[in-house]
């Protein structure tokens, strides 16, 4: 099959049983939400831009399996190159999207997986690697966008798997078949997983022992009998829902997306089993794809952030003060931390090496580095869009008051005549024009769009702490304190 456009895409989520369930009540059209519609939208950007002569060369690339022209979101990464061109994709998608766009979590758990098989096979004659592949092909010949589901809900998080009072805090094995397991328990947090055709499910932390049947991975499909999901609130959200609001909502055609993902005894034949009680190599899945994924927020969130800063450098010549030497150096400021975030996504790339499956891996160390400076750099970017912007931002009247036909002056004004009155940008450009920038702006520092891009900068991947759990492990104190001890003499 031929790489899907954005509409075929559109129109293959209507062909999926998927169960999905908001506000208590179980959502028929999902596809057609309004609240779920602009993050489909955001995954048919993935698939609009592969058809685009323009970004062609980026999107797509020659398959390591089947040498077929697919997707990037579906390869497996060959090169230092290919793991740079991965982060300039998340990068113009961001751009195109200002939200967050959700098949990275996918191509990071392939990396991943494939890797981790590999080296599972090795010391225990298993066929993980051969179902990972022959899954693989099947995601890149049909051009399908796949969930990585990862984060358990945990429970008490002082006591291992084994150790929870509900077994079901963490997805497990609660029977095996001698053509496959049946799987209880939930991920959280869930990014895309409901505009997803599979989703491949993963460990979350590190396993002894006792919690084998915890160490489990696998592929389902996002309708697979006794697996369904309930849709995670946004702030704001609801204004999706009202009528005549599309500059109220700030980022009307695009949005992210994340879920609760449940599963109720759901049967997984042995050709998607990727792990299964091997619990020695729980811990290597889950730190190569927070590698990956700590490396893809060098992408995504600097392109939101070049849209971010474009928008605080609009408001600022909206109200009329784009030469005031402040604005400029908080524009300043703004560029040089959002491009300091993508030197991170860059190096841990070009440092990247080839594991023993043959695929590359992006440098540990520098990709936790990476997602570190993303859990501070994005809140100073939009603290700065904030003071540019100004309070109007979070005070302006509704869209409905600025169209009302409403008569409330002495001499027939309506309360529309009155909001663009007082609330008029600078000579040449339209009332509007300026609503729109500002609820843009609200949308992205305070709104839905924050929660992909503010609040997911801190949690996404792993919390601050996860990553410097590892840049305490790769930092290499040890060697320092030898060139140190070279240095002084000291023997």
């Amino acid at each position: 099959m031929a790489l899907m456009t954005a509409q075929e895409y559109i129109e293959s989520l209507r062909k999926l049983k998927t169960r999905v369930y908001m506000f208590g009540e179980k959502i028929e059209n999902w596809v057609d939400h309004p609240m779920i519609r602009p993050s489909i939208n955001c995954v048919a950007m993935t698939y609009a831009l592969a058809q685009d002569p323009q970004y062609a060369e980026l999107m797509t690339v020659k398959s390591s399996l089947t040498g077929h022209t697919i997707n990037r979101f579906t390869h497996l990464h060959q090169s230092t190159e290919d793991l740079m061109n991965k982060v300039r994709m998340q990068r113009l998608l961001g751009q195109k999207t200002a939200s967050c766009f959700q098949r990275c979590v996918g191509m990071d758990s392939f990396n991943a997986v494939f890797s981790t098989t590999f080296e599972v096979d090795e010391k225990y004659g298993t066929h993980y690697h051969e179902n990972f592949k022959n899954f693989l092909t099947m995601v890149q010949d049909n051009d399908l966008t796949v969930d990585g589901a990862m984060t358990d809900p945990k429970g008490d998080r002082s006591k291992s798997p084994s150790q929870q009072a509900d077994p079901d805090m963490y997805v497990h094995v609660v029977e095996r078949r001698e053509d496959g397991i049946v799987v209880c328990g939930a991920k959280c947090h869930q990014t895309g997983s409901i505009n997803s055709h599979w989703h491949i499910f993963m460990p979350t932390i590190s396993m002894g022992e006792a919690d084998k049947d915890w160490a489990v991975s696998f592929a389902c499909p996002t309708d697979a009998e006794g697996m369904y999901m309930i849709y995670g609130r946004q702030s704001c959200d609801t204004r999706k829902l009202e009528e005549d609001a599309s500059i109220d909502v700030g980022n009307a055609k695009f949005g992210g997306q994340e879920a609760l993902v449940v599963l109720d005894h759901v049967f997984i034949p042995n050709e998607y089993i990727f792990l299964n009680g091997e619990y020695e190599f729980a811990g290597m899945v889950v730190e190569r794809f927070a590698g990956y994924h700590r490396q893809s927020y060098g992408g995504c969130k600097v392109g939101v952030g070049d849209v971010v800063i474009g928008a605080a450098a609009l408001a600022a010549e909206y109200n009329g003060v784009e030469k005031a030497s402040a604005v400029k150096d908080k524009l300043i400021e703004m560029t040089h931390l959002n491009e300091t975030l993508f030197c991170c996504g860059i190096a841990c790339s070009a440092q990247g090496f080839k594991t023993k499956a043959g695929n590359y891996q992006i440098d540990l160390l520098l990709a936790n580095v990476c997602k570190q400076n993303v859990t501070r750099f994005p809140y100073e970017i939009v603290r700065l869009a904030e003071d540019i912007a100004g309070g109007l931002m979070v005070t302006m009247p509704s869209q409905k008051d600025f169209n009302s036909d409403t008569v409330v002056g002495r001499n027939g004004e309506t309360i529309g005549d009155i909001c663009n009155k007082f609330f008029a940008a600078r000579e040449g450009v339209s009332t509007e024009d300026r609503q729109r920038i500002m609820r843009f702006l609200e949308n992205m520092c305070l709104g839905a769009a924050a929660v992909g891009y503010r609040t997911e900068s801190m949690h996404g991947a792993g919390s601050p702490q996860a990553q410097r759990i590892m840049i305490a492990r790769q930092g290499n104190i040890q060697g320092k304190k030898q060139f140190a001890k070279d240095v002084a003499g000291i023997q």
